[in-house]
């Protein structure tokens, strides 16, 4: 059984880190409606919005290794870190949930990555600049799928909108870590993360309003993703996807 890689997280190591781990954690629940999707055309859009974002977090860990200069690589970094090493957000490793689950948490998270990956695209790291600026057109589809679905479950029958506000309300404790600044030493680099708060609530406002929702106060929202202070869904959702890689390292097909 492989041991975990020891990885020096550099602030920008880690900036593109828990970027590349929102990613291939998000994708991963996506790919868990595979041959459960309410019907195939959903199936399909599900299995392309999944291999958009690992396609990101493959992208993002290439410039992670460049960065760290230790000679890991993708698989290294997807396959070889412990639960306490991952710096993904806590909304992106919530169980994948009923359908409501899935496509509230799509469009709330798809509508931060947009604005998040379009501010990226003005940073002073031309490679990280060049990537954002295709993944924002990537997470803007990801923003107008998932919406229409918002739309669709908030307007339609009476249960599919009190399951919706359900969802609403699992979500709404795990929203505010999308907006926890970034090292200051990444001023150049990274977006002023805080600062697409506003334009935020505005468009994931606007959706939920236009759909009959309402997002719930939070007293006591839940952080430390990115720190490494996980769940114990990351660690099942691991322990699955890990076991071939660790189980016989350095096997090929």
């Amino acid at each position: 059984m492989s041991v975990a890689i020891a990885v020096a997280e550099t602030p920008l190591v880690r900036f593109l880190l828990g970027r590349a781990d929102d990613a291939l954690i998000l994708g991963h629940r996506l790919s868990e409606w595979t041959g459960h999707a309410p019907i195939l055309e959903e199936e399909l859009a599900l299995a392309n919005m999944g291999l958009d974002l690992i396609g990101q977090a493959r992208a993002l860990y290439a410039m992670a290794a460049e960065a760290e200069g230790a000679a890991h690589d993708e698989d290294d970094y997807a396959y070889l870190r412990d639960e306490g090493q991952f710096r993904n957000l806590l909304i992106v490793e919530r169980p994948r949930g009923d359908f409501a689950d899935t496509m509230l948490r799509q469009a709330l998270y798809a509508i931060y990555a947009e604005m998040f990956w379009q501010a990226t695209s003005r940073s002073t790291h031309r490679e990280l600049a060049g990537f954002a600026a295709k993944a924002a057109k990537e997470m803007a589809y990801h923003v107008r799928h998932a919406g229409a679905w918002v739309m669709r479950l908030g307007g339609g029958t009476v249960e599919s909108h009190a399951r919706a506000q359900a969802a609403l309300e699992r979500l709404a404790p795990y929203l505010d870590e999308m907006f926890d600044g970034e090292d200051p030493s990444l001023a150049a680099i990274a977006p002023d993360v805080p600062a697409l708060r506003k334009d935020w609530d505005s468009a994931a406002r606007t959706l939920l309003g236009e759909a009959g929702l309402t997002l719930p106060d939070v007293p006591y929202p839940q952080r430390g993703g990115r720190v490494g202070r996980h769940g114990e869904t990351l660690g099942h959702l691991l322990a699955m996807f890990q076991h071939l890689h660790r189980s016989h390292p350095g096997a090929t097909w």
